[in-house]
């Protein structure tokens, strides 16, 4: 598949062909698979403490003419703590079980409970290369809610990567004629009391994805660009690619990013 490569300007310089990773099937369980597996190990591990509930300052005996003992009191075996005691008289009240006030709860979350889903190695390269192929197809692009330019797939010369100021990336963007993707990307703020957003001041939806081939100035001054990430071509990841599980992320590469692509061989 051969597309344009465009300067900054927008003006046409040439021709590329798309390395191999770009004809891959787009599997949307296997990338979902994925970007699941990405997730899951951003979630931060909670529980309760091993012997909350259980910390009773003095607990009753159930054994026969034992001192502080309810043998023989006719009360039922619920575990009990001492309140007060007059001689050999005892005040005591339910603690420890799961039905008394102030015990421990029955199936308590476990701090130690592992939630790191796994993935195969092959499963996670085949993914990212389908996620690739998605992001060059218009169809699928706006089937997930883009605004595609007239000319979209295209790669964008090297010069892109030095642009040093926010204000510049915005208006190279802008050349490229995705004013009314970054229009769509930006933080809005939600009316209060909508359903859905409650608890929600702002919203702002996922925008085009810059791919770079390495450190590179445009990774400072793209990142605050509201909906637009920046990422170097050997860190893409499904998540990036596909959003939300969705395929089909509005794209931008590089020259050097695709020739790293096809010349390094990644993600095969």
């Amino acid at each position: 598949m051969k597309v344009s490569v465009l300067n900054i300007a927008k003006t046409e310089i040439g021709k590329e062909d798309l390395p191999v990773q770009f004809k891959e099937e787009v599997r949307e369980d296997l990338v979902k698979k994925a970007v699941l597996a990405i997730q899951s190990r951003k979630r931060q591990p909670y529980g309760a403490k091993p012997d909350a509930g259980m910390r009773a300052s003095a607990e009753v005996s159930r054994r026969r003419r034992a001192f502080r003992g309810s043998y023989g009191h006719g009360i039922s075996r619920v575990p009990r703590k001492v309140m007060t005691k007059r001689g050999t008289q005892h005040h005591w009240v339910g603690a420890v079980a799961p039905g008394t006030v102030g015990g421990r709860r029955a199936h308590p979350p476990k701090a130690d409970k592992i939630w790191a889903h796994k993935i195969n190695t092959k499963e996670r390269r085949k993914a990212i290369r389908g996620a690739l192929s998605a992001t060059v197809i218009p169809a699928i692009v706006e089937n997930r809610g883009h605004v595609v330019p007239k000319d979209y797939p295209f790669i964008i010369e090297d010069k892109f990567e030095k642009i040093e100021k926010t204000k510049d990336v915005i208006n190279v963007l802008l050349k490229l004629g995705l004013e009314k993707e970054l229009e769509r990307a930006a933080v809005k703020k939600v009316r209060a009391g909508k359903g859905t957003m409650r608890g929600r001041k702002y919203r702002k939806k996922k925008g085009p994805l810059l791919v770079v081939s390495d450190k590179c100035p445009l990774l400072r001054s793209a990142k605050n660009i509201p909906g637009v990430d920046i990422v170097d071509i050997k860190n893409i990841n499904t998540e990036l690619l596909a959003p939300g599980t969705d395929v089909g992320r509005l794209t931008l590469y590089t020259q050097s990013a695709i020739k790293k692509l096809k010349d390094n061989n990644l993600f095969m």
